[in-house]
Formats: structure tokens, C-alpha cells, sequence
């Protein structure tokens, strides 16, 4: 059964990745990897991800793309450590074979992207990140920055720099001190488990999204829209400041307990993976009991009964090994990682934001005539009339999302005109 299925009545999930206005190619990559039953989610949860790609020709998109291969794949492999411990190694690894393929092709060397990855267990969300794409949670009306971007501006503030005052002039925000792939190690920054709540909305997004749209406005699309509906929201909303960058954008809605459906029991249950068995274990094993043989060949009972005794305990000791010890606790009081939310943002719709947006949709209409576009008003004009409406008795959530569904709309039908009139707008 598809796991998104399984696990629908109690989380909600979308995903979008743009190319924007200015790229050639999207060097951006993202992965879901939802747990298959309720024992797959009690063990390892479910993993979402995503990552910024850097560096010349195909180099930056490889290199997003090999991140959200293996860390996934790592991640759950890797049975035998605690999610933490999992997670961490998984980025470790990834790192490593990004570093590999770019010393292997002079057209690839010195590749890297960033990466977040949100997981969601019992215990809570656990993220690990490197780089500066970002991860949110929604709760109530703030949203909270859950990472520290890891870019020469957020290191220059932590140090205690003034940085409007002193740097502002010529110190780029795209300036990264952390990624994937260009050194043959990186530091992995580990965050929670922070606790998780019915209602929480969570978002990984890269900087093609953050440095277009505020923290305010991002948090009002999240508590407005469904999951589906706010992800192209966003992404138009970056493309109408100009969309430099690619746009990549990853939503969890946590709609009620994680307790999945009973569809996922039983069968689909996969038996776990046998654990790997030290070699040095297996060396004993046979040396004792070839050394058990010999001794019983030359009648030197005592001394045979001894290495027997030391191969059974050497027996007992592989199979533990190999089938036994369960999978390492996480429960109870579990290690707290990191020091987030780094950044909080009061996101409850307002007279000021909705004023931003109206200026919006109005720039979409008068653009709309000016170019002579092909528009269906009749869907238009009941929008705006709705948000105008709500706006004037100040139902400020219920202004938002007309407003929110006028600008969707409008970019709706902008698809739908000449190239050439697109780029007049656009640009």
C-alpha cells in the first residue's frame, strides 16, 4: 500500500521544486521517505529532505541529487544507530561520495550542496543540516527557524559582529561557510527532538524561496492554505520578486497523532536485516574450533575441552551479534541536540501584510491590461471582491487566502499567454 495512503488521516504532505526565472537548470533536489507501518515509523519515523546543489555545468544538480539518494538510503540501513547516530553518519556519507565523484572529473571538482533533513519520530523532529537552505515549523500563528543557516552573515552575527552597521555594504547573504562535498569532511549540525504537536506545519525549503519571501509571509501562506495549494503559492510569490534562484519547497502537515492505518500492519511488516557479525569474531570462531579438532586428535582431552568452551562462547557471541540486541534505544528522555529555534516570527495575517499582497494582485491586473493578456476575468473578479470583502470587516486569515487565490490564479492564466509576454512582465 502506498505509504502516503497509510499515513493520510494523521499527516498531510507536498512538495514543489521550481526552476525560477533566472537558471538555466535546477541544481536543487528534494526526497520523501515515508515509514511503510507504525514499527518502521516507531524505529526510523518518516524522512524528508532537501538540498541546494552548487558548482559549474551538470556538477551542482549531481551532487543535490546524490545527496537525497543516499542519505535516505544510509539512514535506514544503518539499523544497528540510533536515529541520531544514523542520521549524522548518513550525511557523513553522503558528503563522502560527493567528494569522490568531484575528484574523480576535473569538470565536477569542488561540487557541494546543502542539506536539511527533517525526520519525524515519536520522540519528535530531529533535523540535521548543513549549508544554508532552511527548516520551519508553524505553530499557532509563529513560525520558528529551526536551523542555523550556515553563511558568512548568520557566522558574522554569532560572533558578535554589528553586521548591518559594519558589513552590509559588501558582505553577500549567499556567501556559505558549510556544504556538502567540496572537503573530504564537514561538520553535521544535529537539532532536537523538538516535541511535535497536531497542527505543527513543517517546511525545508532552499534559499531560493527564504530570500525572496519573509518568515512572516511564509508563515501566513502555511496557516491560510493546505499543504498542496501553499507550496505553488510560495514558489509564485519568489518568482514575482524574480525568482533568481532555484525555487525547491517541502511541507509537513502533522494533522493528528502519527498512528498509521491498519492497512500497514501485519504483512507489509518487513523482518529486520540481519546485523554484520565482526570479523574477528569469525576468525576466533574457526580457529578454536579447528584447534578443538586437533587436540581431540592427539588425545589431549583437558586442553580440548577447554578451546571448545572458548568456541562456544565465541558461537554465542556472533549470534548475539547477529540476530539479537534489538534495535538501539532512542525512547524515554532523549538527547537534546542543538541550540534552535534560532529565529521566531509572529505570521498571523494583518492589515500590513495583506496591504503587500493586495499591491500585488494589483500589479498582476494592471500588468494583465497593459500587456493585453488573454484573461478569463469572470474567475478573477470574485476573488479580489472576497478579499476586499473580508478585508473591510477584518477577517484578516479569510482576506489572506482570496488574495493568496487571486495571485494563483493570475499566474494561472500568465502561463497561458505568449513567451514573449511572459518575459515583458516577469523581468
Amino acid at each position: 500500500m502506498d505509504p502516503a495512503a497509510v499515513w493520510k488521516p494523521c499527516l498531510e504532505h507536498a512538495a514543489i521544486s521550481d526552476l525560477g526565472l533566472r537558471r538555466a537548470n535546477n541544481q536543487d533536489s528534494y526526497t520523501i521517505f515515508l515509514a511503510s507501518t507504525q514499527q518502521v515509523f516507531t524505529r526510523r519515523g518518516h524522512l524528508f529532505m532537501v538540498a541546494d546543489g552548487m558548482g559549474a555545468h551538470a556538477a551542482g544538480e549531481l551532487a543535490s541529487k546524490i545527496a537525497t539518494d543516499v542519505v535516505p538510503l544510509t539512514y535506514h540501513k544503518l539499523r544497528e544507530k540510533s536515529p541520531p547516530d544514523a542520521l549524522a553518519a548518513a550525511i557523513l556519507d553522503a558528503n563522502t561520495q560527493i567528494y569522490s565523484r568531484g575528484q574523480a572529473s576535473p569538470d565536477f571538482k569542488g561540487m557541494g550542496t546543502t542539506a536539511s533533513v527533517l525526520i519525524l519520530l515519536p520522540q519528535g523532529a530531529l533535523l540535521a543540516h548543513v549549508g544554508d537552505s532552511r527548516a520551519y515549523r508553524l505553530r499557532g500563528g509563529r513560525l520558528e527557524q529551526l536551523t542555523f543557516d550556515h553563511s558568512l552573515v548568520w557566522e558574522l552575527k554569532a560572533a558578535g559582529h554589528q553586521f548591518e552597521e559594519q558589513y552590509a555594504s559588501y558582505v553577500s547573504k549567499n556567501i556559505i561557510t558549510r556544504s556538502l562535498g567540496p572537503n573530504i569532511t564537514v561538520a553535521v549540525d544535529l537539532e532536537g527532538p523538538h516535541p511535535i504537536e497536531p497542527g505543527d506545519t513543517f517546511l525545508l525549503c532552499s534559499d531560493g524561496l527564504s530570500g525572496q519571501v519573509s518568515d512572516e509571509e511564509i508563515g501566513a501562506v502555511l496557516t491560510c492554505l493546505p499543504p498542496e495549494e501553499a507550496v505553488q503559492t510560495l514558489v509564485n510569490l519568489a518568482n514575482l520578486r524574480g525568482g533568481p534562484d532555484n525555487i525547491t519547497i517541502v511541507v509537513a502537515k502533522v494533522l493528528g497523532p502519527l498512528t498509521a492505518g491498519t492497512a500497514a500492519s501485519g504483512p507489509t511488516d518487513r523482518a529486520a536485516p540481519l546485523r554484520p557479525v565482526h570479523p574477528l569474531l569469525w576468525t576466533l570462531l574457526g580457529a578454536t574450533g579447528l584447534a578443538t579438532l586437533g587436540f581431540l586428535a592427539m588425545g589431549q582431552w583437558g586442553v580440548a575441552l577447554g578451546t571448545l568452551l572458548v568456541t562456544a562462547l565465541c558461537g554465542i557471541a556472533a549470534l548475539v551479534q547477529r540476530y539479537g540486541g534489538g534495535e538501539p534505544s532512542w525512547a524515554g528522555d532523549p538527547q537534546r541536540f542543538g541550540r534552535g529555534p534560532y529565529v521566531t516570527a509572529d505570521c498571523t495575517p494583518n492589515e500590513d501584510l495583506l496591504a503587500k499582497w493586495s499591491v500585488i494582485v494589483q500589479e498582476l491586473r494592471d500588468a494583465a491590461e497593459h500587456e493585453k493578456w488573454n484573461v478569463d476575468w469572470s474567475g478573477f473578479h470574485p476573488l479580489l471582491a472576497q478579499a476586499e470583502s473580508a478585508r473591510a470587516r477584518k477577517d484578516y486569515p479569510a482576506a489572506a487566502r482570496e488574495y493568496l487565490h487571486a495571485i494563483n490564479y493570475m499566474m494561472q492564466q500568465l502561463k497561458h499567454q505568449r513567451p514573449d509576454k511572459e518575459k515583458t512582465f516577469l523581468d
